[in-house]
This record gives C-alpha cells, structure tokens and sequence, in this order.
C-alpha cells in the first residue's frame, strides 16, 4: 500500500466509532529496518506499526477515550498557558484520535484564534484556515472535515495528532507525508505539539532525513 493509500484508509469516518479487534499476539510486529536501512524497509515496518497502534486505539471503550482525551487536554492547557490572541491549529478527530474539540471550545473562549488543517492536494503542504464555534463545516479532500468560509492564516502552534511517537519525539502520521511537508515549507516555524494516548509511545519511528520532531509531545499516561 502506498502513502497516499494509507492517507486515504485514514479519512474513512470522524469522531470513530469503536471497533472490536482481535487480541494481537505477540509476534504481530515486523521486524523493523535500522535507520540505514533501505527506505522500503522502513516504510514496511511502519505500516504494520501503524496498523497496530490504530487498531488498539480503535478497540478502546468510547467512555474511556473520553476520558483518556479530557487528561490530554488539560495538560494540553496547562503546557500551553494562556493563549492570549495566537492562532493554534488544532483538528477534528478520525478514527480514534483523543477529542480536543471541547478544548478548542475554551481556547477560543479564553482569547485564541483556532485554524483547522485543509488538504489542498496529493504531494502538497497543508493549508490553515479559521475556525470559529458554530462555524459551517464541508468535505474537502479525502472526504474531511474543513471550514466552509475560512480565512487563510499561519499558525503560531500546530497541535498534530499522532498514531505514534517515539523517544525523540519524531511523529508517525498516516503516511502522507503532509505534517513534515507542510513544516518544510513554513517561512517561519510554529511550536509544534503532538497529541496521542500513553500507549503511541513507542522507541523509535527509524527517523528518515524528512521526520520532523515535535517540540515535545502530551499523553494521557
């Protein structure tokens, strides 16, 4: 399967639903590639780590993931301080992602402006635009959720959820490529925060010459 197939397996619902998976056994995981390992290699084993992490993701209880998401967003808030008047750049979940909305709610009501990402098109950087509580959403590429009559804007913090995140802090996304992208193309660069459960925390992601690291990362763990 190629990146923009794994992008596109990602946007298939919002706000997922659980899913019961099949308890992995012990040897799922592929035997990960070095760093110097051939690109393949890497690309390999991430999609069967991306698979296992989604999949356990997907099989937490809906109440529990509430929870789990309402301890993300106070530490969120609490790294953060207050936002006064920065733009930050948040989400809507898919496929299990902890649900910040509710915290997006206050930061906008606390003096923030929030952007949500928009997918302009395969192979290019990712496009912020304001959103406001209430605000009409539509489809965009890939089926997701953007504003309707946003306005276009650079974020002063990007909070980038992550199936995975490793001791360095480098992010594995869903394949695209779209967060390291749009971050190299950036004339000047946001904080960058990434958000996951305990449980995405994993040793390494093998870093490749285009992985960006986050400033730091928040769990729930």
């Amino acid at each position: 399967m190629s990146n923009d197939e794994d992008l596109e397996e990602m946007t298939g619902g919002y706000a997922s639903p659980p899913c019961f998976m099949h308890e992995l056994t012990p040897d799922y995981r592929v035997q990960p590639a070095t760093h110097r390992s051939g690109g393949s290699d890497v690309a390999r084993w991430r999609r069967a780590e991306r698979k296992r992490l989604i999949d356990a993701r997907m099989a937490l209880d809906p109440d529990e993931r509430n929870r789990r998401s309402k301890r993300i967003a106070s530490r969120l808030e609490a790294a953060l301080g207050r936002p006064g008047g920065r733009i930050l750049a948040a989400y809507w979940p898919v496929r299990g992602e902890p649900d910040l909305r509710n915290w997006m709610i206050r930061a906008f009501e606390r003096g923030s402006r929030i952007a949500l990402p928009i997918v302009i098109a395969k192979n290019r950087p990712l496009e912020f635009s304001l959103w406001s509580p209430g605000d009409r959403l539509e489809r965009g590429v890939w089926d997701m959720l953007v504003p309707a009559r946003g306005t276009a804007v650079q974020p002063d913090v990007i909070v980038a959820p992550g199936v995975g995140f490793d001791e360095a802090d480098h992010r594995l996304g869903y394949g695209g490529g779209l967060l390291d992208r749009t971050l190299a193309a950036m004339s000047r660069k946001p904080q960058v925060i990434g958000v996951g459960y305990a449980e995405s925390r994993i040793r390494t992601i093998y870093p490749q010459p285009f992985d960006v690291p986050m400033d730091f990362v928040v769990t729930d763990g």
